[in-house]
């Protein structure tokens, strides 16, 4: 799934504004975290919109594509355009709550543990100085992109939990119907007076 971290201003010679960043963030086989890939950019609305698209036709439409949603009336009518403006795509809109370093601890504790691989690119090292510089820095747009990814993630993993219970249960029916299958003795119906009825007749009737 891919995760925005939203903002909207473009960069002039007087001002520095937050970045719009998009983290992707997928799992390993092993139940670790893969972060895949990361876009980022300084600019007006419309030209956001149009990098969110861009990148979503990238993905592809199997990956979620989840987004900050800010309190009050414009968060909602925000979330509400984008919504329709990648029409087509699984969007989740969320309220983000708590402090921010509340927020970073989980995705933090994740990348202590050893539980977080980044794939090498041109962007890591930009990335390494926002989170390694958290709270230090003037902007922390990668850490709220990463925090949002996993908080989506892990609740997309947690909802898949019933059908995988569903998934074993069947699985365990399957296995026990295959068992009953090769234990039960074969019947075959033949014809009376047929060369194998005669020899069905002779082996019930040889003493035993």
């Amino acid at each position: 799934m891919r995760y925005w971290d939203l903002a909207a201003t473009e960069k002039t010679e007087v001002n520095d504004p937050d970045w719009t960043v998009g983290i992707k963030l997928g799992r390993d086989t092993n139940g670790g975290y893969c972060l895949l890939d990361l876009v980022r950019a300084r600019a007006n609305p419309g030209d956001v919109e149009r990098l969110l698209r861009n990148t979503a036709e990238q993905d592809g439409k199997k990956a979620r594509i989840g987004f900050g949603k800010d309190p009050g009336q414009a968060g909602k009518s925000q979330a509400l355009h984008l919504v329709r403006a990648l029409a087509g795509f699984a969007m989740v809109p969320t309220a983000e709550s708590g402090d921010k370093l509340t927020r970073f601890g989980p995705f933090s504790s994740q990348c202590r543990a050893g539980n977080v691989k980044v794939l090498r690119r041109a962007w890591n090292e930009e990335l390494f100085r926002v989170l390694e510089g958290f709270l230090d820095l003037a902007h922390d747009d990668e850490v709220d992109a990463c925090n949002g990814a996993l908080e989506i993630l892990n609740a997309q993993m947690n909802s898949w939990g019933i059908f995988e219970l569903y998934r074993q249960e069947a699985e365990k029916l399957r296995a026990e119907k295959e068992r009953e299958a090769t234990t039960l003795p074969i019947q075959t119906n033949c014809a009376p007076g047929s060369m194998e009825w005669q020899a069905e007749q002779n082996r019930r009737d040889k003493p035993s």
